[in-house]
């Protein structure tokens, strides 16, 4: 973490020029999610290859740019294509925006993911809000060197979800008739899918849903103080006993028929937790 600390200012300092907004909450797609920023109010997009340490994004459906303006009322900064273990980048690399978006003022990260439900009351296009995680990548993106300007050494994980963000969004839900659980998200480091013995150890052991990303934004995120509401659409079903095989495409034409409902309740919990935001 020697150049972390340079690499946060520097990006920083290239949205601010492009860009010269306080973002009150910072929002990461996942796969087949993209399309939720056609509710936003754009007033800026920059692509990743304009910004400096920040990778190209291969995930497909990744569009691999910033989207910069307001959701509803509030002011956001939208990942439009995130980055993962198993592309090949390190944990300080994928989780680098998370700390960015804290130092450009963001106080709320939401992120949103597509993954396979273990849960047999669970299906397809199901909304599952994460209130913990199991964290299977044996990896951690707070080892090595601890710069304390960039946050506590042994941040608190008993509680890596806001307590307040899960009640709205569910309340909201609620209310849209939208199908909504909460449950305990497992990250794996992918890309492959996993077997039917690793579906059962991973049911288990107390996890719902399974996906390959957003375990290490939500560990930086605590470091950092920011408040984490994480959205995982359930794509595709993986019960051991009746398991059929899932493509790529299965999974983004699931996550993009769910992005509308995500959408509204993401617009509906920012604006009701940054109620000042328009003034």
């Amino acid at each position: 973490m020697y150049k972390l600390k340079a690499q946060v200012e520097e990006l920083a300092a290239a949205i601010r020029r492009r860009w010269n907004e306080r973002p009150l909450a910072g929002i990461i797609l996942g796969t087949g999610l993209g399309s939720l920023t056609d509710g936003i109010d754009v007033e800026a997009t920059i692509d990743y290859e304009d910004l400096p340490h920040i990778p190209s994004s291969t995930a497909l459906s990744h569009k691999g740019r910033l989207v910069c303006g307001r959701l509803g009322s509030v002011p956001v900064l939208v990942m439009e294509g995130r980055f993962h273990v198993y592309e090949g980048y390190s944990l300080e690399t994928i989780t680098l925006p998370v700390r960015v978006m804290k130092a450009l003022g963001a106080g709320i990260l939401v992120v949103s993911n597509a993954s396979g439900g273990m849960n047999p009351f669970y299906k397809s296009g199901d909304i599952m809000l994460m209130e913990d995680h199991i964290n299977l990548m044996w990896q951690n993106p707070l080892t090595g060197h601890n710069d304390p300007n960039l946050g506590k050494r042994f941040p608190d994980m008993s509680s890596p979800y806001d307590e307040s963000l899960l009640e709205a969004a569910t309340r909201i839900a609620r209310r849209e008739g939208i199908v909504c659980h909460r449950g305990v998200y497992a990250a794996m480091t992918g890309p492959n899918y996993e077997t039917r013995s690793e579906y059962r150890f991973l049911r288990k052991i107390g996890a719902d849903v399974v996906g390959m990303s957003t375990v290490p934004e939500a560990i930086v995120a605590s470091q950092v103080g920011l408040r984490v509401l994480a959205l995982s659409t359930v794509t595709n079903i993986c019960l051991p006993d009746n398991l059929g095989s899932v493509g790529k495409y299965d999974v983004i034409h699931a996550a993009q028929a769910a992005e509308p409902r995500l959408r509204l309740i993401v617009r509906e919990v920012l604006n009701e937790q940054l109620p000042l935001a328009a003034s």
